[in-house]
């Protein structure tokens, strides 16, 4: 049932590509922390390496995964397929926050679409790589992507961003660090 992979190879992949969407969760090290999982999606990820990942983090109500990452570095990547064929691939690794005027934001940001409101890029260093059944998922049809982030987005201007940002992605909601605003 379940495997182990050595690197992302050529038909993990592709098979990731066909994801519409995959769920980023991240937890801080007190135990009375809260876990934190999220939905992805977009056209936000892009396969670097054979053990590397980038993915825009775009402004959102809330910056967990900037504040775990920051504070432990690990990260957990989960595709799940929704399609009749039923198949689980996470990417488990140490994660990096990578922010406009870092020395590698530029290079990642070229690998994407043009995306108002992003936030900061999270690499992923992938140290484990699994899938698992996914028999019990369910069965669901993509419809499109939302378009609301953007139209939101489209009617902020640097300063109303950086007044969101200072206001719902300074810290998370276990009060540890999350952006520098």
């Amino acid at each position: 049932m379940g495997k182990l992979f050595d690197e992302i190879d050529a038909s993990l992949q592709a098979w990731v590509r066909e994801q519409q969407m995959f769920f980023v969760a991240t937890a801080p090290l007190a135990a009375t922390g809260h876990v934190n999982c999220s939905p992805k999606g977009l056209d936000c990820l892009r396969i670097v390496d054979g053990n590397t990942v980038a993915y825009m983090d775009l402004t959102g109500s809330g910056a967990e995964t900037i504040a775990h990452v920051r504070e432990n570095k690990r990260i957990v990547l989960m595709f799940c397929s929704f399609s009749d064929k039923p198949k689980i691939v996470r990417f488990h690794g140490e994660g990096e926050v990578v922010l406009e005027g870092d020395t590698d934001f530029q290079a990642l940001y070229s690998l994407f679409p043009p995306k108002a409101g992003i936030r900061s890029i999270i690499r992923v260093h992938v140290t484990r790589i699994s899938d698992s059944c996914g028999f019990a998922v369910p069965i669901y049809e993509f419809q499109r992507e939302r378009d609301v982030l953007d139209k939101w987005t489209q009617h902020q201007d640097e300063k109303k961003l950086h007044e969101y940002r200072s206001l719902k992605n300074a810290v998370s909601i276990d009060g540890l660090p999350a952006l520098d605003v």
